[in-house]
């Protein structure tokens, strides 16, 4: 018996290789299927079964190109709805034999109404491992509130409800040593606290994962689990419904994107066609000359996350700028959040566009040094553009806080006239959105190189937070 967790870390995501005696099955695997297949064959298997922990939020699922390429079964929990793809609908317990193992089916609602987690039992007959889904986190349990974004009538306090009974009825009773393998780590917007451990045992959880606590009551329970709460990334409900209906195959994707533009091409096809350009450099490399109306985000960060954030249109044309080499990179990345549709990149990257002798942009950036020259003396703004969370913990008194997240919401609350520092924690999100906001014509924003992090290093800035304030001078 093997098993290899394949872990994505800008989704926060773990894939599952399981093999027995020539045969494997991949749980919940990443739009790009290449890499599973070449694990088969390099281990001389054949891939018998695709198995779904649920329809996925956050990402695009490889499960439909995986099954046409290997000719594997797609395996989904009960109560799963009618699909664009041929696939089995288990029934709770019912086992699947993979060499000379087996893996059987525990239907676990409560993140979404056909949530499963799959048991491993080995050739002995000994459960092994438990692959959870969504349904438990190291240190959490799945968000309850995303279904409801498709199905109106499944409230997140009936599913939280769910979720309670499939814990202490399904999992908490299995062996303390059993290993819980889960769909996710930290940095993923399916749950609230999730650990940095993307594996642990079921004993350990249960000693200190908040929601496995034994004397816990349904009410306690769903507090906890509600409470807290952010709306989810605009994108989860529309990745939920292409993993249902099924999408266009990830090598037509690929193919279309994979489209390279002369700085001529590209400059026709951003007039002709009304396409997003995406500027995936890293921030200052951005931000010392780049096409006019472009915006920043880096592909060294969560890249993926943030396009499905602030891309409202799943569907939007892309014209994509990124360093030489890593282009195909950036169209992996967005195809596995479900944006099929880049359209071509800059061929040679920046540099061709500028040898070209093509107009470009540029923003102003500032250290904290320099910024503590500048404000709060005259009248600016410090904006801040962390998360809530983040600025409620602690930031610079007199800063405002409009979060990156929700900037489409919430740009009206920039004034065009004012002058504005823009921060974050590093740096990433600020040019972000320095990017977007000048794209619709703000021209009076400098981001603050370093973010919060370089600020509170200065010592420059008193900090504050809503509980304990403090001054640092």
């Amino acid at each position: 018996m093997y098993i290899e967790q394949i872990y994505t870390g800008c989704l926060a995501h773990g894939a599952y290789y399981i093999e027995s005696n020539g045969e494997a099955a991949i749980i919940d695997p990443l739009r790009e299927t290449a890499p599973y297949i070449q694990m088969a064959e390099d281990r001389k298997a054949r891939i018998k079964y695709v198995l779904e922990t649920h329809f996925h939020a956050d990402f695009v699922s490889g499960h439909v190109d995986l099954a046409q390429k290997t000719g594997a079964t797609i395996v989904y929990g009960p109560t799963t709805m009618k699909t664009g793809f041929d696939m089995l609908v288990a029934t709770d317990g019912q086992e699947f034999e993979l060499g000379n193992i087996r893996i059987r089916l525990l239907h676990t609602p409560g993140h979404t109404m056909e949530s499963s987690c799959f048991l491993l039992i080995d050739e002995e007959g000994r459960e092994k491992a438990l692959f959870t889904g969504d349904t438990l986190f190291i240190g959490d349990v799945g968000r309850p509130d995303l279904a409801q974004k498709v199905i109106a009538e499944l409230t997140q306090e009936k599913l939280a409800s769910m979720l309670y009974d499939s814990l202490r009825n399904k999992i908490m009773p299995l062996t303390d040593d059993l290993i819980i393998y889960p769909a996710h780590g930290a940095g993923s917007a399916c749950g609230k606290n999730m650990s940095k451990e993307t594996s642990d045992t079921l004993g350990h959880q249960k000693a200190t994962n908040y929601a496995l606590r034994a004397d816990m009551t349904r009410e306690e329970f769903m507090q906890e689990l509600l409470t807290g709460l952010t709306p989810p990334p605009g994108y989860f409900p529309k990745n939920v419904l292409m993993n249902i209906g099924g999408y266009d195959q990830f090598d037509d994707v690929m193919n279309r994107g994979s489209q390279p533009l002369s700085p001529a091409a590209f400059e026709a096809a951003a007039n002709e066609t009304g396409a997003l350009i995406l500027d995936t450099r890293e921030q200052q490399s951005f931000a010392s000359g780049f096409i006019p109306n472009a915006i920043n985000i880096s592909l060294d960060g969560n890249f993926a996350v943030w396009v499905g954030t602030l891309v409202p249109d799943i569907k939007q044309e892309i014209l994509l700028i990124a360093e030489p080499g890593r282009e195909k990179e950036a169209i992996t990345r967005m195809a596995r959040v479900g944006y099929d549709h880049c359209i071509g990149y800059l061929d040679g990257g920046m540099s061709s566009w500028i040898h070209a002798g093509k107009e470009t942009d540029t923003i102003s950036s500032l250290t904290p040094q320099e910024l503590a020259q500048r404000w709060p003396d005259n009248d600016a703004v410090l904006l801040d553009v962390r998360k809530k969370s983040e600025f409620d913990s602690e930031h610079v008194e007199g800063a405002e806080n409009v979060p990156l997240d929700y900037i489409n919401e919430r740009m009206q609350e920039v004034d065009p006239g004012k002058t504005y520092y823009v921060q974050c924690l590093s740096g990433y999100r600020s040019m972000t959105f320095v990017s977007i906001l000048k794209a619709r014509g703000y021209e009076k924003l400098i981001n603050v190189k370093g973010g919060f992090d370089a600020i509170r290093k200065s010592e420059l800035f008193p900090l504050t937070d809503y509980l304990c304030p403090t001054t640092l001078l």
